[in-house]
Parts: C-alpha cells; structure tokens; sequence
C-alpha cells in the first residue's frame, strides 16, 4: 500500500464506525500560548478534556499534523540517525467524547491492524498500565491477541496525562515484533527499533487535582494516535521510516541537487536530516510561522541552520534546500493542500534565511575548527566559544554540540548558559531604558526620572479595591482621590486609560476646589490606573476631583490604534499569514507595528498596505466591540486575531472592524468609524532584527506634523548644501578648476493639510518626501563630489611635497648622534600628514623625523623613527609626539615608528617646532 491508501484507509475504516473525519489541526496552535506547537492529534480537542468545550459529534477521527522539536519530545538529535524519530511527523487517531470506551477501542485496532491491514497477529504485542486489569480482560476477551503477549508496564509506559493536573488514564500501547525469530518480547520499550511501538490507546476517566489526588471523571473519553510515518514502514516492508514513499521523493531530490549517492553514513545521516526538517519547515511555514529569535521563530531558524549545515556535509555552499520544498508538496500536497497553495511563501522563506546564514557559516565553521585546534586533546569545547559562535555567527547551541559530538568533544554547556542569562539581562535593561518614540522614525533618550515614575507606578500597593475604568464611554467624570503617594494617585473611577498594550497612557487635568493638577501619564502595575502628576499632592488625597482627559490627545491616539489593527490585516493579506504583531506603538503622533518577515517589504508592496488600509478608512466602517466575551466563545470568532504567549482572562473584549476584515482581542481605545482616522501614511520600513520588521505610520493630524519634519528637514539639508557647494568652490579654486556659479533652491513655504481632501494631503505628503530625498541626493553628490576633490589636493600636495622632504632631509641636525629632521608643513588633513610622515620616514635611512602642520585652527604634528633607533636607542614615535603636543595644549600617540598628536593651540606650532631637539635629547637620555 502507498502511504495515500494507508492514510485514506484509515480514515474510512473509522467513518464506517460512526466517526466525523475532521481536518488536521494546523501546527501552530493559535489561542494556546502553552504551546509552540501543535504536538498531538489531542490538541484541537484539549477544550473537551478539559470540560471547558464541546463538539457536535461524539466520535471523531483525523490526520494530524504534528512537530515535536522541544520539551519533553525533544528527540531531536536522534532525528536522521535513527529510523523512526522526527520532527515532523503525522499522528493517525480516533477519539470518542463521553461515548465509547475501552472495549470499542481495543476490539477496532485489532480489527484495522489484523483485519483490514493483514499484520501477523503473532506480531503484535499490547501494553497495558499495570493495574488496569479491565483492559487486559479486553485484550483477552476482544481480541485473538497471544496472551502471552499481553504486557503489564507502570507509570513510565503506561499512564498518560496532559500535565501536572487535569484529565489523564492508563493507556494501552500496540507494539509490533519485526525479529527475524519473533524473539522480541523483552525489547518491548527497550528503545530497539526491531519491536517498536505503532499505536497508544488512552483511556481518560481520572482528574489529577492540585493535591495530586485521582478522582474519576464525569465522561469518559478515548484519545489514540498512530505513528503514521511508522505504520507505512511496517506496511510497506522497510526498516527505516525514510525508506518509505513518504521520504524517497525528497531523498531522491536531495541526491539529485547534491550530486552525492545515498550511500555511507555521512551522506545518509545528512539526507535524512535534511528531508526531515525540509518536512517540518515545510509546514510550520505554510501554517503561518517564519523563522526567528525566539519561540517558535527561533526553532524554525534552529531546524533551517541544522539542515544548512549537513547541506556542507554533502558538498553545497549554496541554498538548496528551498528547491527541496517542492518535493514535499508533491508527496503531501493531496491530504495537505495548505503547502501547494503557499508554496511560493514557503521557498522565499526558506531562501532567505539560507542565503542569511551562509554568509556567516563559512567563517563560523573556520572559528570552530580554531578553537579545536586551540583546546588540543581538550574533551570540553568551551562556552565563550560556543556563545561566540551564536551571538557572532547565528549558530544554535545544538549546532555547535553536534559538531563537537562528531568529533568527540563536549561543549561547556554551563558557561554558555551563563553568558546567555546575562545578554538577556542586558536586553531587558535596555529595554527598560528605551523611550517611548515622539517623534516618527526618531529614537530618543527618555530621562532616568520618567522612566523610574513609572516603574514606581507600577509598584504602588493596591489601595484596597481597582479603580474603575470609565474611559470607554466618558473623558471626563466627577470622582474621588482613593490614594496619594508623592506623585502617584489612585482615582475611584477613572476616565485615563492606562498604557497597556501598546497604546500609551492618558494625560489630562484634575480640577478640585479650583486648583488644578496636570496628569502627566497613567500606567498599570500592583493597581491597574495609577496617575503621575505633575507634582506631590498629598493634600488631594480623600477629595472629590474632575478628572478630565485631554480630548485631543486621546482622540488622535484612538486614530492610530484602529489603524494599527487595520495594518495588521493589510500586512497579512499583501505579505501572508504569517505576519502577526510581534510588538506596537499607538503614540498620540505616530503608530509602530514590528512583526514577523522573512526580507525587506518591496516598494509596491508597502504601496498595496497603504492603499488598502486608506481604502478601508474610506468605506467608513463602523467600529464596534464586545465586552466581556467568554475566552471560549470569542476563539470561535471567524478570523479573529490573539496573540501567542498572551495572558487572557475569562472574559475579553473584541474589536470589530468590519467583521469579515478585522477581528482582534484588545483592550485599547478606538475610533467609532474607521473615516475619523484620516490619511493613512507609512513613513519607514526598516528591520529591527534578524527576521523581525518595523513599519511606522502617521494619520490625522499627526500626517501634518510629520509634513512639517519632512520640510524642515528640507530646509536644513539646503543649507547644508549651501556649505558644501562653498566648500566645493574654495576647493576648485586651489585646483585652479572654475566650474562657473551654482545656484541654491530654497525650502517650499510650509504646506497645511487639509485631512479631509485625501487627494490633497497626499499630494502634499509625496511633494514634501520629494523635496526631502532630491535635497539628501543633492547633498550626497556634492559630498562625493568634494570628497573626490579633496583626494586630487591630497595627492597634489604629497607630490609636492616631495621636493619639500628632500630640503627637509637636507637640512637635518644631529642630536647625541641622532639624526633629527624637522620643519613646519602645508597639510590639509591629518591624513595628509602622515602621508609626508611615511614619505620623511622613507628617506631617512637612520634617523627621527618630526613635523607639523595648521589643519582645521589646529597644531598637528607627526613623529617617525627608523627602525635600527627604535631596536638600538630604544626611541618610540609615541612617546616624542606626546611630548610635542603637550607644548601646544594637547596629547597623542601612536605605534613605535609612527605616531600623530595635536592640540588646541595653533600658534604654538612654530615654537613647538624650534623645541624638538630638546625633546629628543630628553628621550635619549631616559
């Protein structure tokens, strides 16, 4: 049978059962941040087990996509060199919710197994958890099962439960006997592939409760799974999983691409590596994960740069492995045709991380070979090494262990692990330490004293009970002081939304008794809304305040944060699933958006997010939200976007715009219809690490100002090339060149926006882009320009110069027996100067040379000694010129027979000059 008939045969002995064939889970477990990924066909079902969900049909049967790369499944280093362990594998499983039990379950995989598939019932071998003598009786009972082959193993083998509490059971494993002798009774869960385990049948009837106590549960239900690619092993006859149909493709074409044979460990360990991971990437990818630098990114880059690597075992230094991806979809696209329809997405993917990684493999690859030689018959590579290698060149820990392994070293896995805590903490402080950005694509230095507000915000004891938030509905409210602490407070009920989700916090004013106290933030922490005033207030604590946000600042917040969910969707449509928020700014003038991507986002494409994000504003959708939505229900939302790793209560608000574009959990603030957004603008594109992108944006009102930057910008840039062009016209003069005269453009006069003529603000915005990056081309050429001109005076000069050394030489004096030659020079860079060091050094066959120069108001000098006086009298050219500096105000060094230095004090040189044979004398005489 081919492993398409083994699969649909399957799936059809079950339908014939009563069974709903559902369709495979994807592998990236949306709404179940406990997960990377999905990792066992129970997954899609955990609601039910759990007695938190429930279906409309109680038998249920699939294929499930699964990837086991982390955790306790962790078998990743067997992957390739063993026959039956992989990343990604297939889970065939039947389950039964509250219907049938045991002696169903038992007496149908004996059916499938023997009846329907024809394995040799001596063959077959059945666990069972050792006191679970109702499932042994079945065996006997349902089954033509030996009962001699009927095993009894304990809580190792055969209990399965889903975590430290919660639904679990006994479970009854099926192992097949592939001996030659049908001697492999006692290598049932040995770990021997010769008698391997194919099906697990778990039976849940028992809650494991936070005592640890069993207790019987209400339902009972049936959860198996069958190693699909290992049944079609058994099946189709091989020893190996890798030689079935489901592998040979892709080793087929891995052969072919690498002109190597499937022959010899080496190249079969690395084939069959590479056609596993191939597989997992594959998948993860078309269900909407790209590689990164944590979770699940971080695994896909882990597995892509494995595969990378044993590509160098088999010769290639080029990518490859994304051809390789079209076989997989030709062995698997008719059960999944998710990796056909994003075959496209999935090669990019996959190309653009191997063409990141082969840049740094190579030199990678040399530094671990340096230091094997460099620890000689050491059996312990070191951390800092291994932590180099991943910080510098991007090779995983696991990576770096294989290799060592190959050559019978271990890494220092304890000092790596070390040097890792700590880059994290020096991450996490400076994140801390980054402000909140004012203005659009500028990063600013927030002060010490705001950050440490905040954080003390953060930590301010709960007052007794949560303040009420009211600023869904009101911006202003009459309310009472519950708590001051300096210049914290704690409202009763409060209108100020507090920074949470990306959005930024409220500011505004308290009004009590005709005082008034400016808020200058609110944030969330021990007590969720907690007030920084401008100033200590303990005088208002207990008082009756207004509180009132500032209108206009939260309105043009609001703008940003219905835009931001409105890019969201843009990004995923024009650039592929995989595109969901990694982090996000809603700032009162801009809004940022990171997310995930495999490349730089092309011109066209940012044009196509644009314009769809302006073209929903335009269709003036309303924006709406449901408030306290059971987490179950709202999951269930069509389309509905959470995040992973987030923490959701019980309940959760969603916002709507236009429920078949955008759905979202937030808690954030927004706009009634999306047309108060205004015109919609991203200012940059740019990546903020290794497969993570950055857009900001501007609307409304904060596309004015942005307009204002952009023109002030341009005013700046054509002064600046004012300066150049004077400069460019005193260079040309000393070249005797006369180019005739340039003139200037001024800066336009400011524009005004008018938001509500979209056709307008857009012209307005791409004249003032325009100004901005014809001026930047401008400045640009005439520095080039100038720089080359400066180049032609350098050379000039040095030719010149010659004739000048030649005097200088000439002119020479003896110092203590030293030839010193020494005289002030014409330089106009530092450069330049010691182009005339090297020239002097060069002509003096014995001797120092000391010179200076006026360049930019400043005395310079350069100092170079011979080398029989740096070996015989011991002279440094570092030590001299530090001398001569300090006559002028300044300091320098350098190497021993070169050396610069300068000081403050140009009209010092000459003197400085006249003093150098006593500098040299008083080196000579120490």
């Amino acid at each position: 049978m081919t492993s398409s008939e083994i699969r649909q045969s399957f799936l059809e002995f079950f339908a014939s059962k009563g069974h709903r064939i559902v369709a495979s889970a994807p592998v990236i477990p949306h709404g179940d941040p406990t997960l990377l990924f999905t990792n066992a066909g129970m997954n899609q079902f955990k609601d039910v087990f759990l007695g938190t969900g429930t279906r409309e049909y109680l038998r249920a049967a699939d294929t499930q996509k699964c990837i086991r790369v982390s955790g306790k499944h962790n078998d990743l280093e067997e992957v390739g060199r063993d026959t039956y362990h992989h990343t990604f594998f297939e889970m065939l499983g039947n389950w039964s919710f509250g219907d049938y039990y045991k002696a169903e379950a038992i007496s149908w995989a004996w059916e499938l197994l023997t009846g329907v598939w024809g394995l040799p019932p001596e063959r077959l071998y059945a666990t069972v958890f050792e006191t679970d003598d109702e499932a042994g009786q079945l065996w006997r009972a349902r089954t033509s099962i030996d009962p001699t082959h009927i095993l009894r193993f304990g809580k190792k083998d055969n209990f399965w439960e889903m975590g430290e509490t919660g639904p679990c059971g006994p479970c009854s494993e099926i192992h097949i006997d592939r001996t030659p002798d049908l001697a492999g009774g006692k290598l049932v869960n040995a770990g021997e592939p010769s008698v391997i385990e194919i099906w697990n049948l778990v039976f849940i009837q028992h809650n494991r409760t936070e005592s640890g106590e069993l207790v019987d549960l209400p339902a009972r239900h049936v959860d198996t799974g069958m190693g699909f690619e290992r049944v079609c092993a058994v099946l189709q006859g091989k020893d190996s999983n890798y030689d079935t149909d489901l592998f040979t493709p892709i080793i087929g074409a891995i052969a072919g691409t690498t002109e190597k044979a499937y022959e010899g460990e080496t190249n079969q360990v690395a084939m069959r590596v590479i056609a596993d991971h191939v597989r997992m990437l594959s998948f993860a990818i078309a269900d909407g994960a790209i590689p990164g630098n944590d979770g699940r990114g971080y695994v896909l880059r882990r597995i892509l740069r494995r595969a990378a690597r044993f590509g160098r075992n088999l010769g290639m230094r080029e990518p490859f492995i994304h051809t390789i991806a079209t076989v997989v979809a030709d062995v698997m696209g008719e059960a999944f045709p998710e990796i056909v329809a994003k075959q496209s997405h999935i090669q990019k993917v996959i190309r653009a991380e191997e063409e990141s990684f082969n840049q740094t493999l190579d030199r990678g690859l040399e530094i671990f070979a340096s230091v094997l030689e460099r620890i000689g018959h050491s059996k312990v590579f070191p951390g800092e090494d291994a932590f180099k290698l991943y910080d510098t060149y991007g090779f995983p820990l696991d990576l770096t262990q294989l290799m060592a392994e190959e050559r019978g070293v271990k890494v220092d896995v304890a000092t790596f692990t070390e040097l890792m805590e700590r880059q994290r903490e020096r991450s996490r402080s400076d994140r801390t330490g980054e402000s909140r950005s004012r203005q659009a694509g500028v990063a600013i230095t927030e002060p010490v004293e705001s950050r440490s507000e905040r954080e003390r915000a953060r930590q301010l004891p709960n007052p007794g009970h949560d303040p009420q938030f009211i600023g869904y509905e009101k911006l202003e409210a009459r309310t009472r002081i519950l708590a001051v602490e300096d210049n914290l407070a704690v409202l009763a009920s409060s209108p100020f939304y507090a920074e949470a989700g990306g959005q930024i916090g409220d500011t505004g004013i308290l009004e009590a008794g005709g005082s008034r106290m400016r808020v200058i933030d609110t944030q969330k922490g021990l007590t969720p809304n907690v007030l920084i005033l401008e100033r200590p207030a303990p005088e208002l604590a207990g008082e009756e305040v207004t509180a009132v946000v500032d209108e206009g600042r939260r309105r043009a917040i609001q703008r940003n944060h219905s835009a931001t969910h409105i890019v969201h969707e843009a990004l995923r449509r024009v650039l592929g699933t995989h595109v969901h928020q990694q982090g996000s700014l809603v700032a009162d003038d801009h809004l940022r958006f990171d997310f995930p991507h495999f490349g730089k986002i092309e011109p066209e494409e940012l044009r196509a997010v644009e314009e769809m994000v302006n073209g929903k504003i335009a269709e003036d959708i309303p924006v709406y939200t449901e408030v306290d939505l059971p987490i179950d229900k709202a999951r269930l939302i069509p389309n509905v976007k959470m995040f992973f790793g987030d923490k959701y209560g019980d309940v959760v608000r969603v916002v709507f715009i236009d429920e078949r574009y955008s759905v979202e959990f937030c808690g954030g603030t927004h706009v009634a219809r999306t047309r108060e957004i205004g015109l919609f603008k991203i200012i940059s594109e740019s990546s903020i690490a290794s497969g993570v992108r950055r857009i900001e944006a501007v609307t409304g009102d904060g596309l004015r100002r942005y307009v204002e930057r952009r023109l002030r910008r341009a005013g700046e840039l054509t002064d600046q090339i004012a300066q150049l062009l004077e400069e460019q016209e005193s260079l040309e003069r000393e070249l005797g060149l006369n180019n005739g005269s340039r003139r200037v453009r001024r800066a336009p006069a400011p524009l005004s926006l008018v938001v509500s003529d979209d056709e307008l603000a857009r012209a307005q915005v791409e004249a003032a882009e325009s100004e901005v990056r014809n001026r930047e081309e401008l400045a640009d050429q005439i520095s080039r320009e100038n720089t080359e001109l400066r180049k032609k005076i350098s050379a000039r000069r040095l030719r010149e110069g010659a004739g000048v050394i030649d005097d200088i030489v000439a002119q020479a004096s003896s110092v203590d027996g030293v030839l010193l030659a020494s005289a002030r020079v014409e330089a106009g860079t530092m450069e330049e100067l010691k182009n005339l060091g090297d020239a002097l050094r060069a002509r003096l066959k014995s001797g120092v040379g000391i010179l200076g120069a006026v360049i930019d108001n400043k005395a310079a000098f350069v100092c170079v000694v011979s080398d029989d006086l740096i070996a015989e009298r011991k002279l440094q050219a570092g030590t001299l010129v530090g001398s001569m500096a300090r006559k002028v105000g300044g300091g320098g060094g350098g190497r021993a027979h070169l050396a610069t230095a300068g000081g403050k004090d140009a009209s010092g040189l000459d003197a400085a000059l006249r003093d150098a044979p006593a500098v040299l004398r008083a080196a000579l005489g120490r």
